[in-house]
């Protein structure tokens, strides 16, 4: 089952996911397949049959048959895009059952479907509060309710395994619903919230990314970004995804550079490297000793230099050295660091440390407390 499903309204508190159609300018592809893409709440989209062949666009309200009762959402693609995007995102499509479209809603089915909304916020918030009363280590991050009220999707958080066989029957005798548990990742609970990134635009999980996949540190080193886990991580709390977006073309770029950027040998001293700029090709130095002698060379003229030193030579260059910018004493600086979101392996065989740590005196053994 997919991650979550999109709302009506795109504004900012509630955004939405959306596909482009490049097939918007051709003709009607809808006779080629009867799959519907439809979406709902957040990010979740499903997929339909239209067996009764209704006239069906972009952006119709619909309502759709679910297992039971039925449920209402819109239109995002039909066709042929649509079957090749169900064929792009399901992967076990034998067992995935192709519901019915029922028919275009109707103004009481739109009603219906906003009455279920305005439940969601007060259900979520009382069902937190059963968890901190049954001591449950997990978070309730969202609520959502079908198109008829009689269900409701219960999204929560759990770092480990949770049983919660006993929460689903307080909440049923508490709401009257049927409840339906989906663990969810903080990835996938920002793109549900919401927001805008560092970028001034809306967040990519919750406007148009639908795939998570796990981002190491070393994409962002390898970009020459700033190593502080507060400048790369998102909203989530985990390290942005837009960080992968470039990563082949620094990738590709880094393969001109040196494998090992060696300290230069120059006439006027030792130059250290302090920072590279793969796109603009040019690499920053500094010279031992002083910090205020910072200067930025091409990167074929530290190829040169690099060829020289091999020789022996030390090569004189101009006067491009410049003074470092002044720091920002009001800026407050952590000491996290990015690699703070790699997985570390545990080893399982870990030993107990003993409070007693033997030390040899000569030929003796004396057992030193700690």
């Amino acid at each position: 089952m997919s991650c979550t499903g999109c709302s009506f309204n795109s504004t900012v508190n509630n955004l939405t996911i959306d596909n482009y159609n490049w097939l918007n300018d051709l003709p009607d592809t809808s006779d080629q397949s009867d799959v519907v893409e439809v979406k709902f709440k957040s990010t979740r989209k499903e997929y339909y049959r239209n067996t009764d062949k209704i006239s069906l666009k972009r952006g119709d309200k619909v309502v759709v048959a679910t297992s039971p009762g039925h449920d209402v959402g819109e239109v995002t693609l039909t066709g042929y895009l649509a079957e090749k995007q169900f064929k792009l995102k399901i992967r076990n499509q034998d067992s995935y059952k192709l519901n019915p479209v029922y028919r275009k809603s109707t103004p009481a089915d739109l009603s219906g479907l906003q009455d279920a909304r305005n439940r969601e916020k007060p259900v979520m918030i009382r069902a937190r509060q059963i968890v901190n009363e049954l001591g449950l280590d997990m978070k309730i991050g969202d609520v959502e309710f079908r198109g008829d009220g009689k269900k409701a999707i219960f999204y929560y958080l759990a770092e480990g395994r949770v049983d919660f066989r006993e929460l689903i029957k307080v909440y049923a005798r508490e709401f009257g619903i049927l409840i339906e548990m989906k663990q969810i990742g903080a990835r996938q609970e920002a793109g549900i919230v919401g927001g805008i990134g560092s970028c001034g635009r809306e967040l990519c999980c919750s406007s148009w990314r639908t795939d998570f996949k796990s981002i190491s540190s070393n994409a962002a080193l390898k970009q020459g970004l700033s190593p502080s886990a507060l400048k790369m991580a998102g909203a989530c709390g985990k390290l942005k995804c837009c960080l992968m977006y470039e990563l082949d073309v620094y990738i590709e770029a880094h393969k001109d550079f040196p494998q090992e950027l060696l300290t230069l040998e120059l006439a006027n001293g030792n130059a250290k490297h302090f920072k590279t700029d793969y796109l603009k090709k040019e690499i920053c130095y500094i010279l031992e000793g002083s910090m205020n002698s910072m200067f930025t060379l091409p990167l074929q003229q530290v190829k040169d230099i690099i060829q020289k030193n091999k020789q022996g030579i030390r090569p004189e260059i101009g006067k491009t050295s410049e003074k470092p910018k002044e720091e920002n004493h009001m800026e407050v600086k952590l000491d996290e660091r990015i690699d703070r979101f790699d997985k570390v392996k545990r080893n399982l065989q870990k030993k107990r440390r003993s409070k007693f740590k033997p030390k040899k005196n000569g030929n003796q053994v004396v057992v030193v407390k700690n």
